[in-house]
């Protein structure tokens, strides 16, 4: 394998796609998981992507960290594609689940009480199902495990990690806010927020609980989730200390998303865009770099 830049780089990426089961809510739903195997790569078609992976390898012999990534409202795990192939190159097991009614094949419970709290028990089910699956539980360090959240995700993330969400009017039939119990999953010992969606802890004490390491990354020019929703993080955490933030300058909100192909690439198709002048391909670069080098320091 050829090591572009980073002597680190010592896997070829594994992928499988499986179906796991959400007791809780009685469905099915798929989840990508890319992982360090010793089996050489090659380029796999996927709908409209092509990735270099090892389809259905073995994993590498060893211990590794777990990260699980939770994608933004009616997205999708393949946005997220080369961060994962990257971190499974370097040593990490990742799970991308696709959150059930809120992704781009069905997106039905957008903007409902019913997502906030089902995407928090999407991923406490995904970690449930590492550490009990045979061919992946005993390859798993399960005092490293640590989530990614772009956007929504960003929101699924501090809800599992201790935050306590206030849902907006709009979210429920009687135009009403409600403060959500959702269950703090104390097995998560880092955060990456990539462009979080915050404004559901506005509250004062809704972040309070969140103790753990933060790496918080946003776009200068987001106009989705503006610059409020990461001083909600800062003020709101119990230790800012914690919480390192790194401004994108140029950097919009979907700059965090896997580079499309020039085909879907297209104004009417907004993911695909960057304020202009900036080079997605070139920041992703950089930005796997920084969020590998969070990792390691985190443990």
């Amino acid at each position: 394998m050829q090591i572009k830049n980073d002597e680190r780089q010592s896997f070829y990426a594994g992928c499988q796609f499986v179906d796991i089961e959400d007791q809780e809510n009685e469905h099915v739903f798929p989840l990508l998981i890319m992982y360090p195997t010793y089996k050489e790569e090659t380029v796999e078609k996927t709908g409209p992507y092509t990735i270099s992976v090892a389809q259905d390898a073995p994993l590498s012999d060893g211990l590794f960290p777990l990260v699980i990534i939770s994608h933004g409202d009616g997205s999708t795990p393949f946005a997220y594609r080369t961060i994962a192939q990257f971190l499974a190159r370097h040593g990490f097991i990742v799970g991308i689940p696709q959150h059930p009614f809120n992704n781009r094949e069905n997106n039905t419970l957008s903007g409902t009480i019913g997502n906030l709290k089902n995407r928090p028990n999407h991923i406490r089910t995904v970690i449930d199902w590492f550490l009990k699956e045979h061919s992946f539980s005993s390859y798993i360090k399960s005092n490293n495990i640590s989530l990614i959240g772009h956007s929504m995700g960003g929101y699924t993330a501090l809800a599992v990690a201790g935050g306590i969400p206030t849902s907006f009017p709009s979210e429920s039939p009687d135009q009403k806010p409600y403060c959500l119990s959702v269950d703090h999953d104390k097995r998560v010992q880092s955060l990456i927020l990539l462009a979080p969606a915050t404004g559901w802890f506005r509250e004062k004490g809704a972040l309070e609980d969140v103790n753990i390491p933060i790496l918080m990354i946003t776009g200068e020019k987001d106009t989705i989730t503006p610059s409020f929703h990461g001083e909600f993080v800062l003020n709101g955490v119990s230790d800012a200390g914690k919480v390192q933030h790194i401004v994108v300058k140029n950097g919009g909100h979907f700059s965090f998303l896997s580079p499309f192909p020039d085909f879907m690439k297209s104004p009417t198709f907004l993911p695909s865009q960057d304020p202009e002048g900036f080079n997605r391909k070139e920041f992703h670069e950089d930005l796997q770099n920084t969020i590998l080098d969070f990792l390691l320091r985190s443990f």
